[in-house]
């Protein structure tokens, strides 16, 4: 649970969620629990409604539901508060003045050390939740620099979480008195990440979420260690930032980039490079795969590469593209494909899909952020193919790598299965792991997979 040095417990917000790709508000449609309720973590606390489905949202941590601050049917910008979750029932009593602009407070949570002391004044930008049973958010680059003059609509940042890569704007014209973590950091949901200030500010601040925590207690060396066990106790003076899990930190245009191009960013990770890595380290990465004795494109040449098959017990997007088409006049079926593929691919700054029947081939380009209704037809190479051969007598398909990841669906009784065949080089294993099951859930079940 959040803790703090008075309490022992920090109220965690309970936010808007974003639970689609173009979505800027939701309707709260039921609550499932009541003021005062004890939740335990992953309860279902209320239902919301977006133009895409009705889903419900969960308690993110054990406690009790208060300062609830929206009632049904009523819409509610993502990001901005809805309710808190604390150690007692009677704690965090909803806002008074009823104003609902408590999404992040005007001031920020000073604390009680003497850095947080020292914090600007101004609007705190706070991480927002972007998943339904999101924790934390992973800061993947910074788009403004501290005391840089910002408009409402600009983006500050990048966060990454377990399902997609989104940015995250101001939310306020002002400057950016203050950045509070540091890309590659975990920061937990509805903790401050930024401090917008309506005047310029004298002295900008720049802080790793370390910054805000309690120093940990010093470690002990014996005297009869010598120096050098004193030594190995110190930490690295400048570590390089790195995901946790192994992941590679890297703006959605870099790994999109660096897909098209068959390059492995893994190499500047082997290489010590810092991170997060920018457009400006592809030069470093092409360096580094010309001189490696096998890179990942050589590997790709002598024939490397990767297949991976899953299977789903039903087929949704059948009726999902006839409701598309009836209730969004999304007629083509092809265009919808190539916008679940592109979502399951992660790509953030928008993708190019080929889609091919036994009879017709189409390449779609998809837009990020904008929606199904935003996919078109383009003339650009595609960085990903998806091959629907369901009605055909084929029940598998081998067919090897191609110039793209190639997605392959077949019937497989009253469900599908769903072949990725690509190069080495095109994706690495967690990578080709991650796009098949995303692309799968998205093939069962369409209006729950639309992040």
């Amino acid at each position: 649970m959040p803790r703090n040095e008075t309490s022992g417990f920090r109220p965690h917000d309970v936010t808007m969620p974003q639970l689609g790709m173009a979505q800027d508000a939701g309707k709260i449609v039921s609550w499932l629990k009541a003021p005062g309720d004890a939740v335990s973590k992953g309860d279902a606390l209320f239902e919301v409604e977006t133009d895409k489905a009705v889903m419900e949202v969960e308690a993110p941590v054990d406690g009790f539901l208060t300062g609830v601050k929206y009632g049904e049917g009523d819409d509610v910008p993502v990001g901005h508060l809805i309710a808190r979750i604390s150690d007692t029932a009677e704690a965090d009593a909803p806002d008074e003045d009823g104003d609902g602009d408590d999404a992040a407070p005007d001031e920020p949570d000073t604390g009680s050390t003497a850095a947080n002391d020292a914090l600007p004044e101004g609007h705190s930008v706070t991480m927002p939740q972007l998943g339904m049973a999101q924790d934390s958010g992973l800061l993947v680059n910074w788009l403004k620099a501290p005391g840089d003059k910002v408009a409402a609509d600009d983006i500050l940042f990048e966060v990454e979480t377990d399902k997609s890569t989104m940015e995250v704007t101001a939310g306020r014209d002002g400057y950016l008195a203050a950045t509070l973590a540091e890309a590659g950091e975990e920061v937990p949901v509805g903790d401050p990440v930024a401090i917008i200030s309506a005047g310029e500010p004298e002295a900008p601040v720049a802080r790793s979420v370390k910054d805000a925590a309690p120093p940990a207690p010093p470690v002990a060396v014996e005297d009869t260690a010598g120096e050098a066990a004193a030594e190995a106790s110190r930490p690295s003076a400048t570590p390089a930032p790195t995901g946790t899990d192994g992941r590679v930190l890297a703006s959605p245009k870099v790994r999109r980039l660096a897909l098209q191009d068959g390059l492995d960013l893994g190499l500047l990770v082997k290489a010590g490079h810092p991170q997060p890595f920018h457009v400006a380290d592809l030069d470093t990465l092409r360096d580094l795969a010309a001189t490696r004795e096998a890179p990942a494109a050589q590997a790709s040449a002598a024939g490397a590469s990767r297949r991976l098959t899953a299977t789903c017990a039903t087929d949704g997007t059948r009726q999902f593209c006839a409701w598309a088409a009836e209730r969004h006049g999304l007629t083509d079926a092809m265009a919808v494909l190539a916008g679940l593929a592109a979502a399951s691919l992660g790509a953030g700054d928008g993708v190019t899909v080929a889609v091919e029947h036994v009879d017709a081939s189409r390449t779609y380009a998809v837009p990020p952020g904008r929606g199904l209704s935003a996919v078109a037809e383009s003339d650009e190479g595609p960085a990903l193919i998806l091959r629907d051969l369901r009605g055909t007598r084929l029940s598998g398909v081998d067919m090897g790598a191609e110039d793209a990841p190639v997605l392959t669906i077949t019937d497989d009784g009253a469900g599908l299965s769903i072949t990725l065949e690509c190069a080495v080089a095109q994706l690495d294993a967690p990578g080709a792991i991650r796009l098949l099951t995303e692309f799968a859930g998205r093939m069962e079940q369409p209006l729950r997979h639309l992040l």
